[in-house]
């Protein structure tokens, strides 16, 4: 009986012949923070400033990392934007500890640049290995200029690095 898989194990299993030998990334959206963009006052540094999860949100979070959990899917390394709403997703997730990437940071409203954010993203991923996998908590328009794939919050997207394969994922 197998007990414990990494997700990227779990999904060539469950894929068997698919063309996505390597997923082993998972970009999730951030979980549910009502609203578009951020308040004119945004400041990164500020969660107060920020659009951020409201209850339902959390809980979301919560589940979301319960099914990880339920279905034995690891994770060797997560990694979050900036932004509070994707920290606090990260942390309510309650899959170990997480970090802060640059890479992952929102351009929606031009708070940083799209293309060196893209750049910072696509460098950090080059260096996964074939025995990692990885989670990362981001934007609706990351996971979109990544993939080609919208997402609504807590929406998950398997991505394969060496081939820029990606393909929505739902977990059971």
């Amino acid at each position: 009986m197998l007990t414990r898989l990494s997700f990227g194990v779990l999904l060539v299993i469950m894929a068997s012949a698919s063309a996505f030998a390597a997923e082993n990334v998972i970009f999730m959206r951030h979980a549910l923070a009502p609203g578009v963009g951020d308040p004119a006052s945004f400041s990164i540094d500020d969660c107060n400033t920020q659009r951020n999860l409201n209850d339902e949100g959390r809980k979301q979070a919560k589940e979301i990392g319960r099914k990880f959990r339920d279905n034995d899917i690891l994770v060797t390394r997560v990694l979050s934007s900036p932004w509070c709403r994707c920290v606090d997703t990260a942390e309510e997730l309650g899959l170990g500890d997480w970090e802060v990437h640059d890479g992952l940071a929102s351009f929606f409203e031009g708070h940083v640049d799209r293309d060196e954010t893209i750049t910072a993203l696509l460098s950090e991923l080059a260096g996964i290995r074939d025995d990692e996998s990885w989670l990362l908590v981001t934007h609706q328009v990351v996971i979109q200029a990544v993939t080609g794939i919208f997402v609504p919050s807590g929406g998950l997207v398997i991505y394969d690095p060496e081939t820029r394969q990606s393909r929505l994922f739902t977990l059971p």
